[in-house]
């Protein structure tokens, strides 16, 4: 089976309100597929209706050769499933809640699976004795982690897993993942964090319900229709005041002592540079991840607002 998630059109509402649009998606056995978009925008919720936990009001999909609707029970026994919050048990310890779950998939041999993955998690004998709600937050991911692969799934769905937590521990914990994914197993991962986006062989961008791009992540790019300039020189702010006023801006942000201005690909921007060349440097550069989000943000209004 190479498609491991496939929907089409699927929809959902709540309280009146359309919070997935017509979302379509496909991911390939093997991939680590980056599900971006600003909050409230439905990733979440697409998440849950792919592996089953929420039935949608309308369209088709499989997961893992599963279909959604009728067959939830078989997808949520091969899926490893990470939500935004931890939700283990707190009063037990790391050791307890790893065999309680590998109980629960009924993992066969638990007590060599459970000291397999304190081992691999580089737990460590004296952590393993810990309560679980003792833990640090990079250490309460890590034993999320544990728990979402305690029985060996061939799909991983992680829900914003590494907010909160500092750069060492979000690297260890994507060392972790290139990992599983050399072992075959697929990831659908949600981020706001776009060096995470990056690291990803594919992306999709979801904006308040609708499916914006999707690719490659020089595919995203390419397909926002934007250009960047690099902005350098003495009283920026000043400068990106003044340029905050010219219809053909889209966006200014500051990046260290340097601004990032875009404005859409087809904008000439000739005279504009040269009204503010006197003091600056301009230097037009490859947009980033972070340029297309906020430009995608910009052209898109939350529908619950």
């Amino acid at each position: 089976m190479r498609t491991v998630i496939d929907v089409e059109n699927i929809n959902k509402s709540f309280y009146g309100k359309k919070v997935v649009n017509n979302i379509s998606l496909k991911v390939e056995k093997g991939d680590i597929y980056g599900f971006l978009g600003p909050n409230g925008s439905g990733k979440t919720t697409t998440i849950r209706m792919i592996c089953g936990l929420l039935p949608i009001d309308s369209g088709t999909g499989t997961c893992l050769g599963y279909d959604i609707q009728t067959q939830s029970a078989m997808i949520k026994q091969r899926v490893g499933y990470m939500t935004q919050k931890f939700t283990l048990y707190s009063d037990l310890t790391v050791e307890e809640n790893l065999k309680f779950f590998a109980q629960l998939f009924q993992v066969k041999d638990k007590k060599r699976k459970v000291k397999e993955m304190i081992e691999q998690l580089e737990i460590g004998q004296a952590r393993k004795k810990q309560l679980a709600g003792t833990l640090s937050g990079g250490w309460k991911q890590r034993l999320a982690l544990g728990v979402a692969t305690i029985h060996n799934p061939d799909l991983l769905l992680l829900d914003e897993p590494t907010a909160g937590v500092d750069p060492k521990a979000r690297r260890d914990f994507w060392d972790e993942i290139f990992r599983l994914s050399s072992q075959g197993i697929t990831t659908l991962v949600s981020t706001h964090y776009m060096d995470e986006a990056e690291r990803c062989n594919k992306l999709a961008y979801i904006a308040y319900g609708n499916m914006l791009i999707k690719g490659s992540c020089k595919d995203v790019i390419e397909s926002a229709g934007i250009q960047t300039w690099l902005v350098s020189g003495d009283n920026l702010n000043r400068l990106a005041k003044a340029l905050e006023n010219c219809v053909e801006i889209s966006q200014v942000s500051a990046f260290g002592l340097e601004l990032h201005v875009s404005a859409p690909a087809a904008e000439n921007l000739t005279f504009i540079i040269e009204r503010f060349a006197k003091g600056y440097k301009w230097r037009q550069i490859t947009p980033s991840l972070e340029d297309v989000f906020i430009h995608l943000m910009q052209e898109n209004k939350d529908n619950f607002a």
